[in-house]
């Protein structure tokens, strides 16, 4: 299978390319793409060299499979090129996400809704993913009413930039030297937390808040679901934590609870409190399941539950999801191994 990775020199194109090699996805011909800046430069996929090619370059190429990671403004203009082409595409900005006419799929969640007539498929934002991916069992059992969440999220959801803002901060730091280092946030990030992950909106929260409460309602099917969220960048590089507290119509036993949890694809149960253990970005970082951990009873109201839920946002927050997504489409047969014209 021909499989075009548009962005593939970026952090979650990179990524996307690993992802691919570690979980043998078929393929018999690699098409990287990027920006014009990059096209002619080499990535290395399975120990082989692939010239970095145009846009163009890669719709002739006629991919059965696109995966997106190069922008919104990018996906809006070329997205639609793609499939006009016959080309299946999994994108994984936001430009897609909402409109009602594209599937927004996490494959534990509703892969389901996929069918052959799909050729844009929006991949979530990576904080809402490894939310649902936990809430998923939790609502089938016992029915979401409401989902509080607070967010603390890796500088590698930014990009490369802030990474290098980050480690460039903490080598001042050490070395007391005064060095440049490209500044990806208005603020210092180390040492530091910044309530702000993309822009504000009218209502006061960010877009990437209101992403999750949003995203949230689509994958799970369910507009009755209420979630407010707040997001927060701290310095850290490997992984999204969230704290999420979330009220259900029906009451639970917190062992029944944590036994779903614990059956649950994509969730790994990590709360032994007694022994210190919960879930960290340190040991979800490169890891493709969704960790849950400090599983308690809200006792000021009933029917309530808090949860940690910690995920690494550039595999399964990211890359890992859109190669699932893949992986579904080729085992229902919807993707197939010759190219067949959009209709």
């Amino acid at each position: 299978m021909k499989v075009a990775v548009v962005g593939a020199t970026g952090l979650v194109g990179t990524k996307m390319l690993q992802i691919l090699e570690e979980r043998n996805f078929p393929v018999s011909e690699l098409i990287p793409v990027a920006s014009e800046r990059s096209v002619g430069k080499e990535v290395i996929y399975k120990g082989k060299g692939y010239k970095v090619v145009s846009m163009e370059d890669a719709i002739a190429a006629k991919p059965q499979l696109a995966l997106f990671s190069a922008g919104g403004s990018t996906s809006l203009e070329w997205a639609p090129k793609f499939a006009e082409a016959g080309i299946t595409v999994v994108d994984n900005s936001s430009a897609w996400r909402m409109d009602p006419t594209k599937p927004l799929v996490v494959p534990e969640v509703n892969a389901d809704v996929l069918t052959a007539k799909d050729k844009i498929i929006a991949n979530p934002n990576c904080s809402t993913i490894q939310m649902v991916v936990a809430l998923q069992p939790l609502h089938k059992k016992y029915k979401i009413k409401r989902v509080v969440v607070s967010t603390y999220q890796s500088v590698t959801g930014t990009g490369k930039k802030a990474v290098d803002q980050l480690m460039g901060e903490r080598d001042k730091a050490v070395t007391d030297k005064s060095s440049e280092f490209p500044m990806a946030y208005r603020y210092q990030i180390d040492l530091n937390a910044l309530p702000q992950i993309d822009v504000f909106l009218d209502n006061g929260y960010t877009k990437e808040e209101m992403k999750m409460v949003n995203e949230t309602k689509k994958i799970m099917g369910d507009d009755s679901i209420r979630v407010t969220a707040t997001t927060v960048r701290i310095p850290v590089i490997g992984g999204h934590s969230e704290s999420v507290n979330i009220e259900f119509e029906n009451d639970f036993d917190l062992q029944e609870l944590r036994q779903l949890l614990e059956q649950a694809p994509g969730v790994v149960v990590q709360d032994e409190p007694a022994q210190q253990i919960y879930p960290m970005p340190l040991w979800a970082h490169e890891k493709d399941e969704v960790f849950v951990g400090r599983l308690r009873r809200d006792e000021s109201q009933p029917n309530t539950l808090n949860m940690w839920v910690v995920g690494d946002n550039l595999r399964k927050g990211a890359a890992t999801n859109a190669v699932q997504i893949a992986e579904y489409l080729v085992a229902k047969g919807i993707l197939k191994e010759e190219l067949v014209a959009a209709i």
